[in-house]
């Protein structure tokens, strides 16, 4: 695109990044984990060359595994926390992990009687994934969202998505560090460390970042220690930490997956999704937590258009006949990229695909200043409302109670970024404002309607396509995130499903495409992600460089 309106839309992207970071656009310390008392980055270690016996297993193939009797639920979650042993703690030390399910063997030993006495309940029956530390349990495990003000304080219940996980059979074998508060404290933050966590490292280049706020998820999948893992995201933090980790990561239409239960930032955006290595093993696990919840009004319009089984839609075909749009102003923030994007286009052309290119999405980027203020608003109410979910249990019980807790423990919370973003939410009204009450008015108007609706009904189109992400930039404490661009926000503002899947790599740095689309059109985008996917098998597991390979 024209480079005046290429520089617009970086300006806008990068306003908006500075709010969520990574989006598109001490004795409590050691208690909590010693290790990482006072945000202690691990040492770059030589990498771990063993040959580890589930390396890039899908989830058939372990359910396969578990039938012949090769498998036990229990060998599987033993090999798993081997390797979080080895390679999270140890060798590279990438640090993902910010706490390990004690309870997951006990777990995984029920199962595999329950599958001798019964047999399997379904696809994710002994299978471990990990989720996101702002996805509540009520177990051994502490829910934290990263921050050490909520260590301890454990909920009188599971979240609804965890109930659904474990319904399915599904082994919850830890929880997953992130950037603390889903990148929502500071407008100078690092993504991926956490108060709590310390720093996650890359596994494909350990100095530089996993983006976020999903990191950890992002980096324990593609790291192989799950098979597959869950993330949240309110705009970018399933996405952008897929693609810089090189996964597949599916987020969903508001609605579809229950956010009772999950620290928020933002009812209007907020949702949890899978993350994992491959479209296959997504649409299972996406399946899994799926369901209408009774005390999350959103999930009701998924009634009637959710499936419990996605896998019905791995189409290899999927691309023949598919109307794709090229979003070109999502494009020109890095040549290389570019590239990858172009490249990923001329496959979709050989698989039978219409391709558009270019369309455009007359608002893109108008809703910026809206979207800022919509989050503002609704963490301050949100977080309100999570707490009193908590319980009795709970400490804190306001975002004000959070933001002195920071100002009392700045050694530990805040030794590299501030909470500017705590302080601007804590300053406004309620969600009757009028300023909020138009500001949310303009988001839905600019994303959806003249938005992402308008241009695909123009086209006749069945999805777009932009590249996720840059490839991952050197990890930076003190000047925080070197964020070139990305195409989360039409997805994320509109609370429209979103798909990224590797598609090739920069210098050895994992680069992803999307393909997103309106509401509850996950289904033809999951076909069409898969399609591309098989066509391409572009993912490659990480190597767990000290530093990218800028000779590749």
């Amino acid at each position: 695109m024209p480079d005046k309106k290429r520089k617009e839309a970086s300006a806008t992207d990068l306003k908006r990044r500075n709010l969520l970071k990574t989006a598109i656009t001490g004795g409590v310390v050691a208690a909590a984990f010693p290790s990482l008392a006072k945000g202690n980055v691990p040492a770059i270690a030589t990498p771990r060359s063993e040959k580890f016996d589930l390396e890039e297993i899908s989830v058939p193939e372990l359910q396969e595994g578990m039938k012949s009797g090769k498998y036990t639920s229990r060998t599987i979650v033993e090999k798993y926390l081997a390797r979080i042993d080895a390679i999270d703690k140890g060798g590279p030390a990438i640090n993902s992990m910010i706490e390990v399910n004690p309870d997951a063997l006990k777990i995984a030993d029920e199962l595999d009687k329950e599958r001798k006495d019964k047999g399997p309940r379904g696809p994710m029956h002994g299978v471990p994934v990990v989720i996101k530390d702002n996805i509540a349990t009520a177990d051994s495990m502490m829910t934290t969202a990263g921050s050490l003000a909520l260590v301890g304080s454990k909920p009188a219940e599971d979240s609804f998505v965890v109930r659904q996980l474990r319904k399915s059979g599904a082994i919850i074998l830890g929880k997953t560090n992130l950037s603390e508060w889903a990148n929502m404290r500071s407008t100078h933050s690092t993504s991926g460390w956490s108060g709590r966590g310390g720093l996650t490292k890359n596994p494909y280049a350990l100095d530089r970042n996993t983006s976020g706020s999903s990191s950890g998820s992002g980096a324990a999948a593609s790291a192989n220690l799950s098979a597959v893992a869950v993330g949240t995201e309110t705009d970018g933090s399933i996405v952008s930490p897929s693609s810089l980790n090189g996964i597949v990561g599916i987020k969903p239409t508001v609605g579809l997956v229950s956010r009772t239960g999950i620290i928020p930032i933002s009812h209007s955006q907020d949702t949890s999704g899978p993350m994992a290595r491959s479209v296959g093993d997504a649409a299972i696990l996406l399946g899994a937590m799926v369901g209408v919840d009774s005390s999350d009004p959103a999930t009701r319009a998924s009634r009637g258009k959710y499936h419990t089984d996605y896998t019905k839609f791995l189409n290899p075909a999927g691309l023949k006949g598919a109307r794709i749009g090229v979003v070109r102003a999502l494009f020109g923030f890095l040549p290389q990229v570019d590239d990858v994007i172009n490249e990923s286009v001329e496959v979709m052309k050989k698989n039978g695909a219409v391709v558009i290119d270019p369309v455009e999405i007359k608002t893109l980027g108008k809703w910026g200043d809206a979207e800022e203020t919509v989050l503002e608003y609704e963490l301050k109410a949100d977080m309100k409302k999570y707490l009193e979910w908590v319980g009795p249990n709970a400490k804190m019980h306001s975002l004000a109670d959070l933001i002195r807790f920071n100002e009392d423990n700045k050694n530990t919370e805040m030794p590299y970024f501030g909470q500017e973003l705590f302080l601007k939410a804590e300053a406004n009204g309620p969600l009757t404002d009028k300023k909020y009450i138009d500001a949310r008015a303009k988001c839905i108007r600019l994303a959806r309607k003249e938005g992402i609706d308008a241009t695909m009904k123009k086209h006749r189109l069945d999805a777009l396509v932009s590249p996720t992400d840059a490839p991952a930039w050197m990890t930076d404490l003190v000047d925080g995130d070197h964020f070139l661009g990305g195409s989360s926000s039409p997805a994320a503002v509109a609370g429209y499903p979103h798909i990224t899947v590797p598609a090739g790599s920069v210098f050895g740095l994992p680069i992803g495409v999307s393909f997103f689309g309106m509401a509850w059109t996950e289904p033809k985008l999951i076909g069409i992600a898969y399609s591309f996917e098989q066509a391409t098998r572009a993912r490659r597991a990480p190597k767990f460089l000290s530093t990218a390979d800028l000779k590749v």
